[in-house]
């Protein structure tokens, strides 16, 4: 069957908003644990169906499989989900790509079909997996394909969303999610939030001395909020009541999209030079109806040692005193006075008590958007 192979995923239509049925289609698993996987679906004549491959930016990062044998049989019919990402912010931005067709499969239908990013035999489906179908209002198993499977009846939809130009979702896919995505969760909280990621440790990606930031913006009446310390009905419930927003970059804003309304304002705190962001200032943006307010004001980066590139394990410090004259000027905070920046003795506290120096040190990447110099951190 002739399929978009060659055409990334578009959020103004196209096959990113078509859905393909077949009947007999064999659904083969990755072999090979890598960035980019020969994994995905073809026809029951073993053609490659390019409606189902997941698209990253400008490249699909599953490719044409090689026909599988034996194959597993799976009767019933089922939507294709595509690949089933264990990490948060993955599986909020590719995992849910397909979910689209559950206002549009016609008939009943068994469950959703997905193939494990890592080619491993352990169940990979978490509690947060099925908490997130149930916010979708869907009660349907996840299933996934460990194995070169024969699939009765499968329904492929296209990537309504993802990382790239189609962070901006197609119109199906938003309208599904609008709908659908915590209909039943009702507002409680504060209406100023801070989402932090201090609780999650430096070494996951994060800014150095938050601790510092959240204690400014609690004087400002903003609660400190951890999302990974609640369930996903309460990070909902939060996210709805707040009119004020403000956030360090990272997987907790996706799912804020995908709730957020255009009353509410959303700060983005950048915590890291690289562009990866930008996805979720277009989530935002589209989802929200309102783009954010980008707060950009890194002084430095930390990266691990060894590594040459920004990515998800460097941590920001930030210009503190920018931080607080962005917030005042697009009225977050009241103006109370000039921020103090991190003195030398606290960064110096911060890295011992955290355990990053030594084997494990990082150094600092002066040239935050170019990648130059290094030097020495701490």
């Amino acid at each position: 069957m002739p399929g978009p192979a060659d055409l990334r995923p578009d959020p103004a239509g196209g096959w990113s908003s078509e859905i393909v049925t077949l009947k007999g289609a064999q659904v083969v698993p990755p072999n090979v644990s890598q960035m980019v996987q020969p994994a995905g679906v073809l026809d029951a004549d073993a053609r490659y169906v390019g409606h189902g491959a997941l698209w990253r930016g400008h490249r699909p990062i599953t490719t044409e499989p090689a026909p599988a044998d034996p194959l597993e049989d799976l009767p019933g019919r089922w939507i294709w989900g595509g690949v089933l990402w264990a990490h948060f912010g993955h599986f909020l931005a590719e995992s849910t790509a397909r979910l689209w067709a559950l206002d549009h499969a016609q008939g009943p239908v068994d469950g959703i079909l997905y193939i494990p990013k890592r080619p491993r035999l352990e169940d990979e489906v978490k509690g947060f997996h099925n908490a997130f179908l149930g916010l979708l209002g869907c009660d349907l198993p996840i299933r996934v394909a460990h194995r070169p499977t024969r699939v009765e009846e499968l329904i492929v939809p296209g990537q309504g969303f993802g990382l790239g130009a189609i962070s901006a979702g197609t119109e199906p896919f938003r309208a599904t999610f609008r709908r659908r995505f915590g209909a039943g969760v009702a507002p409680d909280g504060p209406e100023r939030l801070y989402i932090s990621r201090s609780a999650l440790g430096l070494r996951k990606g994060g800014i150095l001395g938050e601790e510092n930031l959240e204690a400014r913006l609690a004087e400002q009446g903003y609660e400190i909020f951890h999302p990974q310390q609640h369930d996903m009905r309460t990070q909902i419930a939060r996210y709805k009541a707040a009119k004020q927003v403000v956030a360090a970059d990272g997987s907790a804003l996706h799912l804020f999209a995908m709730v957020g309304r255009p009353e509410q304002q959303v700060g983005v705190v950048l915590r890291r030079s690289s562009n990866v962001a930008d996805n979720l200032i277009t989530h935002l943006t589209h989802f929200c109806g309102r783009a954010p307010v980008v707060i950009d004001a890194l002084r430095r980066e930390w990266v691990p040692e060894g590594k040459q590139r920004s990515s998800r394990l460097s941590f920001g410090e930030l210009a503190l005193p920018k931080v607080g004259r962005i917030l005042a000027r697009h009225s977050f905070i009241e103006n109370r006075g000039r921020w103090q920046p991190l003195t030398d003795e606290e960064r110096q506290r911060v890295f011992t008590e955290k355990g990053l120096t030594g084997k494990r040190a990082y150094i600092v990447g002066r040239n935050l958007r170019g990648g130059g110099a290094k030097a020495s951190g701490a």
